[in-house]
């Protein structure tokens, strides 16, 4: 069964809504053992989860929250400073934001953001119908991107349990496994169905952190 994402705003050019929620609330950083940011303990029903986005160079790009509203989450994200264009947004399995890490499921594949794992995906469904598959983003000319959405795909306590989660800007558009049947004859491959081929991993927040 799919679940429902609703896009709470339009921009004034038609495309992907764009409002910030403001909070109160205080967050504190900390750091696991191996330097990544560690998931604090807060009550997610009452602060959020916040994340802060961060390229692999250490550049805060932007912020992302995470708010239980109206029987769903809500998702906000502010970022500046990107080239114009369309961007992967996804929620991964893992809280951990490593830079020059190893997949999981790979130890040989390694790179920025990789041990933060694949697309949160408790069910095993094939992308777009992950559960970290995220509205994706719109940077328009000035470099800046606004995003609020609600959705029902994931609960906070899912990006809290375990092992956490960590919340991921690819460096190209997501298909959301939308290919032509004249460009892929033979179907969609396994990236695209896993990944959406949005590319390498860009920036990364631990949530919650």
């Amino acid at each position: 069964m799919r679940h429902r994402t609703t896009i709470a705003t339009l921009s004034a050019l038609g495309l992907l809504g764009v409002s910030a929620c403001a909070t109160d609330n205080e967050t504190t950083d900390a750091e696991g053992s191996d330097g990544s940011a560690a998931v604090t303990t807060q009550d997610p029903e009452t602060e959020g989860l916040p994340a802060s986005m961060n390229t692999a160079d250490g550049a805060e790009i932007g912020t992302v929250e995470f708010l239980e509203r109206d029987g769903g989450v809500e998702v906000s994200a502010q970022f500046s400073g990107l080239e114009p264009g369309f961007y992967g947004f996804h929620i991964h399995e893992i809280g951990t934001c490593e830079t020059d890490s190893a997949a999981p499921d790979d130890p040989e594949d390694t790179g920025d953001f990789l041990s933060a794992g694949g697309h949160l995906n408790p069910t095993g469904a094939d992308h777009p119908d992950h559960a970290g598959d995220l509205p994706q983003l719109l940077v328009t000319d000035s470099g800046d991107a606004e995003l609020t959405f609600l959705t029902d795909r994931f609960t906070l306590a899912d990006l809290t349990d375990g092992d956490g989660a960590a919340v991921i800007i690819h460096s190209g558009p997501d298909n959301y496994a939308n290919v032509p049947g004249r460009y892929a004859t033979d179907g969609v491959d396994e990236d695209t169905t896993s990944t959406g081929d949005a590319g390498d991993r860009l920036a990364c927040g631990v949530i919650g952190a």
